[in-house]
């Protein structure tokens, strides 16, 4: 690899880190979740609005993230992302009640929404078209590595501190502010996104960057493409303004990519997979060692998706995800339907041991299924917890293959997801849009994805609580299937082509 390609890697390298943090964020919160609401005693919709409170922050982000994306450039975006990170970690680690708390996350989400906005178009505006799939889906490989990173962060933390520490869940958040100041450092050896500079009329400074991106180009060359880029960079007289008429195709696009990425259940799923896992009776310890095993399958999945996406092309990746999704959550809400009883009653058992104290039992507010057990005698802390591991036990042995099977439906979807929707859409959305508009997709894409990842992680505490899980990974897999039918009949192959030459490709058949 020649100099030049050495430095073109790096800047996507930096530029993705945003993605890394982004992960980091996104994950971290499920090793404390359940700690931070018995502190602070939240109900399920407290507790919901408290887990939610970055993704709401990263709506507003994700919607207003252009404006400074397109005033101030891409770098100085970049690095002020890197800040709101900061500030959000040091913040949620030395909160004392929930709303200094949901203040800190909605801050850190604010950085999360504007980085995918920024980081994506940068990368995708330095990439030459040839290399652009893998090199801008490094954004979604480094988000995929911060889950990973975060997730056995909080099994290395928990496990050095205690699973009953009170203040592990401290430490858990406030770690991230090390990568932060990291990645802002980094930011400073980036340059402007060479397309921004033309459009702004900077135009030497722009062939600059297009000379350090295209090494073996001459003059002559350079001089074309700026050329090109000034050209698509100028509203046409048929899309003279953000219109409904000249941006439907590229805006019903990026929409329902988006909207499909959140209703696959991706989010929730993450953000809540020791919860999730203990419904089949699977301990805390346990649950923080497989979400890091999920996060593990994501990291190596999206290896194999930046593979492919330039290879075989972003439309067969989500044809590939979207049979994986559907397989994976279908097989999923079957083993929840099947194995109802005894995951109920595992779950149960270890709401009781939870719930364990050193002096006694509030046996009212135990499970109905051990009242009647418990009021037989006086029952110690110890005893209660030796009882409630004999049921759990009893409930594995009933199950039987059950809580593995699910196990293997989590993998199993989380590699479609990585293969599929979580390799193309970040690529495919920075691709789709004119110039002129490239900001304003880049935030209809991640604000929709924010939105409904929002909403997703707002109402699915309480969704837990009102269906049974077939139900809802059931409804899932239902949304996979319509997902499917969409790509057939309206997603067009992006590979290969430049920027503006997909602007008239698009153009053409709206």
């Amino acid at each position: 690899m020649n100099s030049n390609n050495s430095k073109l890697l790096l800047w996507a390298i930096t530029c993705a880190l945003a993605g890394f943090i982004f992960g980091f964020d996104l994950i971290v919160i499920s090793g404390a979740e359940q700690k931070i609401q018995a502190l602070w005693g939240m109900s399920g919709k407290m507790h919901g609005f408290a887990m939610s409170a970055a993704l709401w922050g990263t709506v507003l982000g994700s919607l207003l993230g252009a404006i400074p994306t397109d005033k101030w450039g891409r770098k100085k975006t970049l690095l002020s992302i890197g800040i709101l990170y900061f500030v959000s970690a040091i913040g949620s680690a030395f909160s004392n009640d929930p709303y200094m708390f949901m203040a800190a996350r909605f801050i850190g989400g604010i950085g999360i929404g504007i980085s995918t906005i920024a980081a994506p178009l940068f990368i995708s505006e330095i990439s030459p078209a040839e290399r652009r799939g893998r090199l801008t889906g490094m954004f979604q490989f480094n988000i995929v590595f911060g889950l990973l990173i975060a997730s056995l962060s909080n099994f290395a933390i928990s496990a050095i501190m205690g699973a009953e520490s009170e203040t592990a869940w401290r430490w858990m958040l406030g770690i991230e502010a090390l990568p932060a100041l990291i990645y802002s450092t980094l930011c400073f050896t980036l340059p402007e996104s060479p397309r921004w500079l033309i459009g702004k009329g900077s135009i030497e400074e722009g062939k600059q960057v297009l000379s350090q991106i295209n090494p073996s180009f001459d003059s002559g060359q350079i001089d074309d493409l700026a050329t090109e880029i000034s050209k698509a960079s100028a509203p046409s007289s048929k899309s003279s303004n953000l219109s409904w008429s000249s941006l439907k195709l590229p805006i019903t696009l990026a929409f329902l990519l988006a909207f499909f990425n959140q209703l696959s259940g991706i989010n929730a799923i993450l953000g809540f997979a020791p919860r999730i896992f203990q419904l089949t009776g699977i301990d805390t310890s346990a649950s923080l060692l497989n979400s890091s095993l999920i996060t593990l399958v994501n990291l190596l999945f999206t290896f194999v998706g930046l593979y492919l996406i330039d290879r075989l092309g972003r439309r067969s990746l989500l044809y590939i995800g979207s049979f994986g999704y559907i397989l994976s959550l279908g097989i999923c809400a079957w083993a929840f339907n099947k194995y109802s009883e005894p995951f109920n009653f595992a779950a149960d058992a270890m709401a009781l041991k939870s719930d364990a104290t050193e002096i006694t039992v509030d046996i009212s507010k135990a499970p109905q299924i051990f009242i009647t057990e418990l009021e037989q005698k006086d029952f110690s802390t110890g005893e209660i917890t030796e009882l409630a591991d004999e049921k759990i036990a009893l409930a594995k042995s009933e199950s039987g293959s059950g809580g593995t099977l699910v196990l293997i439906c989590i993998l199993a979807f989380i590699a479609a997801h990585a293969i599929g929707q979580g390799a193309v859409i970040w690529v495919f959305i920075s691709e789709i849009f004119p110039a002129h508009a490239r900001g304003f997709g880049q935030s209809l894409g991640s604000g929709t994805h924010w939105v409904f990842a929002a909403l997703l992680t707002l109402f699915f505490p309480l969704a837990m609580e009102t269906f049974p899980p077939s139900t809802i990974f059931g409804f899932f897999a239902f949304m996979m299937l319509l997902q499917l039918i969409w790509i057939k009949a309206m997603v067009p192959e992006t590979k290969g082509v430049s920027l503006e030459e997909m602007q008239k490709k698009l153009n053409s058949r709206s």
